[in-house]
């Protein structure tokens, strides 16, 4: 492209299957459509929600509920347990249709969401508008699902937009309007707002995001501290992070899962030294491919079917493990607050970015930080030379030699 000739705009089209374990439920059988439906373990003790239908949702039923309560505001509705592996193959289906229309397509979740980066491939492929289309029928004929669609400048808008029309129908975001379409919106329908922030915000009135955009940055440090850059970009439409190809596992690079191989367990140092080879591998494949990682998000399953998401943000971004797992720890101690052992870790590093040379921080402070950082980087590159050489097993910290902590490879 010719240096004096500008950028195409970005066109990112959000791809979501509502109530996804419903709908691929349905697809297997048709029985279930019309009716009301609970994705849940039954038998297990406390169990809650996994899934439920629109028909269900409309009654009163809700991710994470009691299943016990489910099933009182929804008498009628049909019960059924959770086919994790079903669904992973579903959206296998979903991401392998979908990048036949576009060179990055992200599908990193089993929920039924799938990003796709169109920005300057309308010779190729046609208007974003019409690929969406072209999908979406596809998706309908050869699967037998139907996904709502938006299209949006960037991921927070496409996303944000398809909780809009939600269970079903389209949205077009144009360039520019994304702070005028966010300026009424609850901050409960933002992705990345943190359940603690939005307390706190609540406390002081403050529950759109419009209200919040009023405020300087210097003001949202003072009342959320380190959430305060994101918030910043967050109600006012601006989200850089790109469309990472691949689905979850080594194509995502930045997803990473952990079974416990013994029993379930609530054993804080096994817990802490699984969680930890995850952040190295994560942050391994961050390093490979040069980015840095401004989100890191930790999905906890228990032994009773609950599952629990948190996650912890970093203005900067980093792909060093120390730093990484100092993110996931506080992550952890968000999530972590049931004595229920636990079968399932999943790590998401997200908000990947080029790495960033300047901090934003004090004169005085940047510069504590960059030697810490420093020191940090100097170790987990000396690590990264041994391993390379002698293999990934070579050095290992001690706290992922707890039994049963370590993934398999």
């Amino acid at each position: 492209m010719p240096h004096n000739q500008p950028a195409p705009p970005r066109a990112i089209v959000h791809l979501n299957v509502a109530h996804f374990a419903v709908a691929v439920e349905r697809v297997v059988d048709s029985r279930l459509r019309g009716r009301p439906v609970i994705v849940a373990p039954e038998g297990a003790a406390r169990a809650v929600v996994y899934d439920m239908s629109a028909e269900a949702f409309g009654a009163g039923v809700r991710k994470g509920l009691s299943l016990e309560r489910a099933r009182r505001v929804c008498r009628d509705a049909r019960l059924l347990p959770p086919r994790p592996e079903r669904y992973e193959r579903a959206m296998d289906a979903l991401w392998e249709r979908a990048r036949r229309f576009a060179p990055a397509v992200e599908a990193t979740d089993t929920a039924g969401h799938v990003f796709l980066d169109l920005t300057g491939t309308a010779r190729l492929f046609g208007a974003p508008t019409e690929v969406a289309w072209r999908i979406r029928r596809e998706l309908r004929v050869e699967l037998g699902l139907d996904p709502i669609w938006s299209v949006a400048p960037n991921k927070l808008l496409a996303k944000v937009a398809t909780r809009l029309v939600k269970p079903s129908g389209e949205y077009v975001v144009e360039q520019g309007q994304g702070a005028a379409l966010l300026r009424p919106l609850s901050l409960r329908l933002l992705p990345g707002v943190e359940p603690h922030d939005l307390r706190v915000l609540g406390d002081l009135h403050l529950e759109r995001a419009g209200q919040v955009a009023q405020l300087s940055l210097e003001q949202l440090r003072v009342v959320v501290g380190s959430s305060a850059r994101l918030l910043h970009d967050l109600v006012r439409g601006v989200d850089a992070s790109p469309v990472v190809p691949g689905r979850g596992g080594p194509a995502g690079a930045e997803v990473r899962e952990h079974t416990f191989s013994g029993p379930d367990t609530n054993d804080p140092a096994e817990v802490e030294g699984a969680l930890y080879a995850l952040v190295e591998a994560a942050g391994a494949a961050l390093r490979r491919r040069n980015l840095v990682a401004r989100r890191v998000g930790l999905t906890l399953d228990h032994a009773d079917g609950v599952r629990l998401i948190r996650s912890a943000s970093s203005a900067v971004g980093t792909a060093n493990d120390l730093q990484l797992f100092a993110l996931a720890r506080v992550a952890l101690q968000r999530a972590w607050l049931r004595r229920v052992r636990l079968r399932h870790l999943r790590l998401r590093c997200d908000r990947l970015a080029a790495p960033s040379a300047q901090l934003c921080l004090p004169l005085q402070r940047r510069a504590e930080e960059a030697r810490q950082q420093g020191r940090d980087d100097a170790l987990v590159g000396a690590l990264d030379r041994i391993r390379g050489r002698f293999g990934a097993g070579a050095v290992q910290l001690g706290r992922t030699l707890t039994p049963g902590a370590r993934p398999p490879p």
